[in-house]
């Protein structure tokens, strides 16, 4: 029997598809992933039978300490959402690696044709000390 250990979800890496060197990519947590099958449910006499009519992926939510204001992702969700609704979007795709204890990637998932959809900066509070917290959803045509 093999002494295997499941990996822990604390020690990820994220990269986008067309990442540059000058922009820090670290995010405190990344979550989203998931996909699930539409239905629809028809009867046959006394048999009910169920149909896939396609499948749904969630958005991926990725959040991280507020970026520096020259941020290739801050710049990114900027064009996206102060364009023009009827130009194209301009879409990445997200990489995401689970690494064990030595760095080496465990598993890996992309998330193809990524565009933001939200951006959040949590709220500034006078009587708090917490950082300032940067949300990024995005959706995705899907993931492999």
């Amino acid at each position: 029997m093999t002494n295997e250990f499941l990996p822990v979800s604390f020690n990820f890496q994220l990269s986008f598809s067309d990442e540059t060197a000058n922009d820090t990519i670290v995010f405190k947590e990344l979550s989203g992933v998931s996909m699930e099958m539409n239905t629809y449910e028809i009867s046959d006499n006394s048999f009910k039978h169920h149909v896939t009519t396609s499948v749904k992926f969630s958005n991926l939510v990725l959040k991280r300490g507020m970026a520096s204001k020259d941020s290739e992702i801050v710049a990114w969700c900027l064009k996206s959402f102060s364009g023009d609704l009827e130009a194209s979007i301009e879409t990445r795709n997200i990489t995401v690696n689970l690494l064990d204890e030595a760095g080496s990637t465990l598993k890996s998932w992309s998330f193809m044709n990524a565009w933001p959809v939200k951006w959040v900066i949590s709220d500034l509070e006078s009587m708090s000390n917490k950082l300032l917290i940067e949300n990024l959803e995005c959706a995705y045509s899907y993931f492999q």
